[in-house]
């Protein structure tokens, strides 16, 4: 498998339709949004969630091999236990050993590069793996991604449900269940993602199959992760720009805003998709050294 090498920066387009997409624990789970611009937000943390669990349902689905494809931030399971795996299995072969912060660089680094080899998720998007007495050192991933802000302001909304079952005989006089906040309708731009840090890639040993399986989980992250508090959410657009070279042909924020994402005439508040047109750029008009590739094609 070879390594990235070129940088690639990409927008990811999708949407929520009457459900929460990423609800807010500090704020009884409300849809998190902008309080000056009322524009929602998903964190960066809520997608990289769901492309790890893509990942991970794809291997218990026999559709990628199990091996170099392990997700080490996985639901269930503390980072403790996935970190103690490269000493148990190099303690005999190399004879590393765990001691914390006195743990010798050398069995540092093999833990850390066993580490990359055997999980997707900290060869893509990296690491704080020196936190507990196994310490496999840190390492910085490729893939960067920033929050997810919706195109035009929402209108947060809950919704109360009567409740016909009770848990206990102490619940019966309460007639209503709580209520659940919504979002009618929003449209969200990634539009500030970059993978352009190809030194980093060959540092945690990235490679063009692990790039294709990162598009692939974009595409499809919402297929596994239905849920009728997110409602109906889907995405909409994946626009990838390839650089020629490895510290890039353009600026990022040059390349983002030339995918132009507008309103329809006669649209003031939208309310589906489809009230919404999106226009990449005309390949012809990209700067020199610039690929435009649509990763939902």
């Amino acid at each position: 498998m070879s390594t990235i090498e070129n940088r690639y920066d990409f927008v990811f387009l999708f949407d929520c339709e009457d459900g929460n997409p990423n609800g807010d624990p500090d704020s009884d789970n409300s849809p998190r949004f902008d309080p000056e611009t009322f524009q929602g937000l998903v964190s960066d943390v809520c997608l990289k969630r769901k492309i790890r669990d893509y990942v991970s349902y794809s291997i218990t689905a026999g559709a990628i091999p199990e091996k170099g494809n392990g997700i080490f931030v996985l639901s269930g399971n503390t980072l403790e236990s996935r970190q103690r795996l490269p000493f148990e299995q190099l303690a005999g072969e190399d004879k590393i050993e765990a001691k914390g912060k006195d743990t010798k660089p050398t069995d540092i680094e093999k833990a850390r590069q066993w580490m990359c080899k055997n999980f997707f998720d900290v060869r893509a998007f990296g690491a704080v793996m020196s936190t507990t007495e196994f310490n496999c050192g840190q390492v910085r991933g490729p893939v960067q991604i920033t929050f997810a802000r919706s195109i035009d302001r929402i209108l947060p909304t809950e919704h109360t449900i009567s409740r016909q079952a009770f848990t206990g005989e102490k619940d019966i006089k309460i007639r209503h269940g709580d209520a659940g906040p919504q979002v009618h309708h929003s449209l969200r731009p990634l539009s500030r993602a970059w993978l352009h840090h190809p030194v980093f890639a060959a540092k945690t040993g990235f490679s063009e199959d692990d790039l294709a399986l990162l598009w692939k989980a974009l595409g499809n992250l919402f297929e596994v992760d239905r849920s009728a508090a997110r409602g109906t959410m889907s995405s909409r657009g994946l626009y990838i720009f390839k650089h020629e070279s490895k510290l890039g042909n353009a600026q990022a924020q040059r390349l983002f805003e030339s995918i132009k994402v507008g309103k329809n005439p006669g649209v003031e508040s939208p309310r589906a998709f489809t009230d919404y047109t999106v226009v990449p750029p005309d390949p012809g008009s990209l700067p020199e050294g610039i690929t435009l590739i649509d990763g939902l094609a």
